[in-house]
């Protein structure tokens, strides 16, 4: 095993809804880091462009290419589109001989998708050109990744809102003590933004501009000390069909995000409403870690503390901690066995 390992290329694969983050365990650095779009030709599928490129081209382009994103919910809905997504991400960092060599993946998943959705990413992954393809939970990978020392008696929490799933955990012992999650991220934060422009101001927008305002002008709490942002959009005119400009303010945009964090914040009060009693005792004097870009939105972190009682921390790369603790996990999850061996072989 030794040998191999020496030999081997190690990948932790934070394969997103949004965006894909690729590890190199060996550079110990992220060494990828693309939107999970794919433009292809109608009718022959060839792949016009891949990643940043691609995104560009997202409800831009002519009539015989289109731009798709594989993946919605956290789960492959194209695996085609997927399979050629990851060969192309890979490809920029590893040869091909090396490739079908010994590369060796390890790539996050929600923990509420299916067994065929989970195989569909092995399968995906396989395909590509991986020797070795493992799955670890995005939240278990997240709080690797976050340097969480998950191995210890203690419980700690950690909370990943990516683009299309949101996960909630309870880590003690190398070991998820309580999971749940919902497929509600930062596409759904987006969405709600678009629905509440058109239904209250009757203008449509695109997806893109609903992110710059969730980015921008968005939060779920407001600070007392700013002032009420704001920002001018354009879009359709839902009535009229004609092109209109907008002024939307951060009180807005609160508002049309609220229901969606709403059901996040529950998510959280549900998972500690589940924790064994001395668990949750290390969680209020540890914290709550949150990860994932959608933990990102302005206050969030301050509105779970205020809902929750419980003090949040915002890790320092939330956008990175999957694929950082896929990759890691490799060195990780070996050290534990071998320290399981020696207890196995004292107790004998």
């Amino acid at each position: 095993m030794a040998l191999f390992d020496s030999f081997s290329t190690d990948i932790g694969i934070d394969l997103g809804t949004c965006n894909t983050l690729i590890y190199d365990r060996k550079k110990g650095k992220i060494v990828v880091d693309e939107p999970s779009v794919v433009a292809v030709e109608k009718g022959t599928k060839h792949v016009v462009a891949v990643g940043a490129e691609a995104k560009r081209m997202l409800f831009k382009t002519p009539g015989n290419i289109v731009a798709i994103r594989p993946l919605a919910d956290g789960v492959i809905a194209d695996i085609d589109s997927t399979e050629k997504m990851i060969k192309y991400f890979i490809s920029k960092v590893i040869s091909k001989h090396q490739l079908f060599k010994s590369t060796r993946m390890k790539i996050g998943i929600p923990t509420c998708i299916t067994q065929v959705e989970r195989r569909a990413v092995i399968e995906a992954a396989l395909k590509a050109g991986a020797k070795e393809v493992d799955v670890i939970e995005e939240s278990l990978a997240a709080a690797i990744g976050a340097q969480i020392p998950i191995n210890e008696p203690a419980g700690h929490m950690i909370c990943d809102i990516g683009g299309g799933t949101s996960e909630v955990s309870v880590i003690s012992l190398g070991g998820m003590v309580v999971t749940n999650a919902i497929r509600i991220g930062g596409d759904k934060f987006d969405e709600a933004i678009v629905k509440y422009v058109q239904s209250v101001h009757n203008l449509k927008i695109g997806s893109q501009t609903a992110e710059k305002l969730k980015i921008q002008i968005g939060n779920a709490l407001q600070d007392k000390d700013k002032s009420i942002e704001k920002m001018e959009v354009r879009g359709t005119d839902a009535i009229t069909g004609l092109p209109r400009r907008l002024e939307i303010d951060s009180v807005e945009v609160r508002e049309a995000l609220k229901d969606t964090v709403n059901k996040i914040v529950e998510l959280i009060k549900q998972v500690l409403g589940d924790t064994p009693p001395e668990l949750a005792a290390d969680i209020v004097e540890r914290g709550i870690v949150m990860s994932g870009g959608g933990s990102m939105l302005k206050g969030l972190p301050k509105l779970i503390s205020k809902e929750t009682g419980v003090p949040v921390i915002l890790v320092e790369r939330p956008l990175e901690c999957v694929a950082l603790g896929a990759g890691q996990a490799f060195e990780l999850f070996k050290d534990m066995s071998a320290d399981r061996s020696v207890y196995d072989n004292l107790n004998d």
